[in-house]
């Protein structure tokens, strides 16, 4: 076995040696390794320099997080985390652990995530999930909606505080004043506290559910996930092409199941008595103990709220 002097002989090794002197010096006057050792005096030169792989990854990564390119783009050894170090003694002796945590974005992150999963955008783009919710800005962007816009953040206050209520919302209002941005805002806000959620466009919806007449499995699923759903959101309520078939075998059954049970909200362009116009008439013909037996199924469970202020879709043009 070489002796040290003999290692030192070859120019590359006292290079070699001279380099980690270097690396060590910059690792013991990093500011995060200053902070460190003033954390922990009991720590002795020797126990740190046996750790000086620990120091230097503790320093790398956060010198990283203190300069963080965004949760995509982190460089840490493991994406979303950082080194964190740790002493512990043991009989008389000082050790230094490492161990990774997540970073507050990632945690954010996943947070998101658990949210999203607990709900369902069917046949609606789930940008609309996706916006920045709030509050304040509902409240304030159009003065004549403000009284409406505070009813619908006084039902989200009221079922955190009170739990799932058995009583929905009916938004009504022209067109582009905010009813699905609002419904959103709802579901957004109520999945972080743990429910789950749908949100359902009518005119696809519709539509689809006749395309699956030749998979039955698949309509009894999504039926029954719409039954289940803590939250159930029917938007553009009276703008899809009804038939007799979907009116009393999958509305109402949906409806049916979930009155007095669990609350649904329905955005539409008009008023009760429009809609249930609307519910009577089918290219079967008007049908109006039909569609007075659903509203039964809609008025008596909902709060209705006319949702005044003008066109945000046409402003933004």
């Amino acid at each position: 076995m070489e002796s040290l002097s003999d290692l030192l002989k070859d120019p590359s090794n006292r290079n070699l040696l001279r380099q980690a002197e270097m690396n060590s010096l910059g690792v013991m006057s990093d500011p995060a390794v200053i902070k460190f050792r003033a954390k922990h005096p009991e720590l002795d030169e020797k126990t740190l320099k046996l750790n000086m792989n620990r120091l230097y990854q503790y320093a790398q990564e956060y010198n990283h997080c203190t300069h963080c390119p965004g949760l995509d783009q982190c460089p840490n050894d493991m994406q979303g985390h950082y080194t964190k170090l740790s002493v512990e003694g043991v009989n008389g002796s000082q050790y230094v652990n490492d161990h990774k945590v997540p970073c507050k974005k990632l945690t954010a992150r996943e947070a998101e995530l658990k949210i999203r999963k607990r709900i369902r955008c069917m046949y609606i783009d789930e940008k609309v999930l996706e916006e920045g919710f709030s509050a304040k800005e509902i409240l304030t962007m159009d003065a004549k909606r403000a009284e409406s816009a505070h009813r619908v953040l006084s039902y989200v206050e009221k079922t955190k505080l009170k739990g799932l209520q058995s009583q929905g919302l009916y938004l009504a209002g022209n067109f582009g004043t905010g009813k699905t941005y609002l419904m959103s805002y709802l579901l957004n806000e109520l999945a972080k506290e743990g429910f789950t959620g749908a949100i359902v466009f009518m005119p696809d919806f519709v539509e689809d559910i006749k395309r699956m007449f030749q998979d039955d499995k698949k309509m009894f699923e999504t039926i029954e996930l719409l039954k289940e759903t803590d939250l159930l959101i029917l938007d553009d309520l009276g703008s899809e092409n009804l038939n007799a078939w979907f009116r009393d075998h999958v509305l109402a059954s949906i409806l049916n199941y979930r009155m007095g049970r669990k609350p649904t909200f329905y955005t539409s362009n008009h008023d009760f008595e429009w809609l249930q116009k609307h519910l009577s008439y089918t290219k079967d013909g008007n049908e109006e103990n039909k569609g007075a037996r659903l509203m039964e199924r809609i008025k008596p469970y909902v709060e209705y709220i006319k949702l005044e202020g003008e066109n945000k879709r046409f402003r933004n043009k």
